[in-house]
């Protein structure tokens, strides 16, 4: 079944073709379905509020006194965000009984402001450590390609991506350290944005990696992200019409297109030719700079080095209620110190100099947002070389723009009934008006037939 996006609800909300309440009595009756995937897609559920906060932007609609375009909107946020009055669980058994959150996180007071109604805190890879979505403690949601299959919706922002998928919400908040938003949305055949990570608060969020982490967004499309992005980021985004015609793009042949299986070649190899034909001018482009970053990293990096910071007196106490898969990489920061993050920081400033020099000459970089489909949930959660071995794969190259410290669109461009396949635009840190400007004609030209 098709699902109603943001932005045609939206458009029915202004129409009067609709109502608050009715857009979040569905999202709840879908999250509630027992033979939906609800009970693995959400942490918490905030029925009563939800409608509680429907039935008043109704109100104010009608009196002529919305508080925002978005008032009215249901949405889903990330089990990271802290909630005035709850404890903030990350997707872990560990912070169950943590203190509560005194007050609202940034983001989360930006929604409430715009009179958005927040659905619930959704599931995700437990403390954000993994691109795949997979959690032990509350289940894994599956990814709405192929449900006979069970797939995984990608990871770390999964509960995010099928709360979406499946009309559970009309958008999502979600956060991004390695690809947390666009990897789900690349699974799940959705949009992901990751901005440059200071536009929007990370206040109140709980960190994975201060010097890497953004909070994103996950919609139908990239109207939808941007109209969510518009009420949380501390100032809004300013797109102005191109022509493709007029673009230049640049395909990195290091490492991003290494080991792509048939399906994400053949979808991304159509999305480039449509480029093409629509006049877009693409060039293939060395980068060998993206050949260093596993050299760079190979002791952990910054979400080693920063996690084990933040984790380590909760291993050492309650180590055996994590999840083993990801304490496993954050006890990799137990060895690294102040020389270690002086080291990685210098060698990043340099790193970002050289990528800016060798790419600053193009409009945006294209490349698979993931070089593989989703694959099954049982066969990942059945083995560790194969867990981590997808892990690594899924992580590669939306992490390449976490440490460019860029900003990033994956758009779907898979066909219908295809495997889901993302295609990722991305550009230099703060060039979020261009890369986005160019990403909505990029998406136009990619869903004309």
């Amino acid at each position: 079944m098709k699902q109603l996006t943001l932005s045609q609800a939206l458009q029915q909300l202004a129409a009067q073709e609709t109502s608050s309440l009715a857009l979040t009595e569905a999202a709840l009756a879908r999250s509630e379905d027992p033979q939906g995937e609800g009970a693995k897609v959400f942490t918490h559920i905030y029925h009563q509020q939800a409608l509680q906060q429907a039935a008043a932007s109704d109100a104010r609609r009608k009196a002529g006194r919305p508080l925002s375009a978005l008032d009215g909107i249901p949405v889903s946020i990330k089990d990271l965000f802290d909630v005035a009055g709850e404890s903030t669980t990350a997707g872990s058994k560990v912070l169950r009984d943590a203190p509560a959150a005194k007050a609202h996180s940034a983001v989360v007071q930006k929604l409430l402001d715009a009179g958005v109604v927040i659905i619930g805190k959704t599931n995700m890879t437990e403390f954000a450590y993994s691109g795949l979505g997979i959690n032990p403690h509350y289940g894994t949601p599956a990814n709405p390609f192929d449900r006979a299959t069970r797939r995984i919706p990608g990871g770390s922002s999964s509960g995010a991506a099928v709360s979406v998928s499946d009309g559970m919400s009309l958008g999502a908040i979600g956060s991004d350290t390695g690809g947390s938003v666009r990897i789900p949305a690349a699974f799940c055949g959705l949009t992901g944005y990751k901005p440059t990570a200071r536009r929007i608060s990370q206040q109140g969020v709980l960190p994975l990696s201060a010097a890497l982490d953004s909070i994103g967004v996950i919609a139908h499309d990239l109207a939808s992200c941007l109209a969510l992005d518009g009420v949380i980021a501390d100032s809004p985004v300013k797109t102005i019409e191109k022509a493709l015609a007029q673009g230049r793009f640049a395909i990195p042949q290091t490492l991003v297109l290494d080991g792509i299986d048939a399906d994400v070649q053949r979808a991304f190899t159509r999305a480039i030719e449509k480029l093409k034909q629509a006049g877009a001018q693409v060039e293939e482009i060395p980068c060998h700079e993206f050949a260093e970053l596993a050299e760079i990293n190979a002791t952990g990096g910054f979400t080693a080095l920063e996690s084990w910071a933040w984790h380590q007196k909760f291993i050492e106490q309650q180590g055996e209620q994590y999840d083993p898969r990801v304490v496993s990489r954050i006890r990799r920061g137990a060895t690294l110190g102040q020389a270690d993050r002086e080291r990685l920081e210098q060698q990043r400033a340099d790193w970002q100099q050289r990528v800016a020099k060798t790419i600053g000459q193009f409009d945006a970089l294209l490349m698979p947002t993931v070089p593989m489909i989703a694959p099954s949930i049982t066969e990942l959660a059945a083995d560790d070389e194969t867990y981590f071995k997808a892990n690594g794969a899924a992580l590669r190259n939306p992490s390449v723009i976490n440490f460019l410290d860029g900003c990033a669109v994956s758009l779907p461009c898979h066909q219908a009934g295809e495997a889901p396949v993302g295609l990722m635009v991305a550009a230099l840190s703060q060039q979020d008006d261009t890369l986005l400007s160019w990403s909505l004609q990029i998406e136009r030209c990619l869903k004309a037939q």
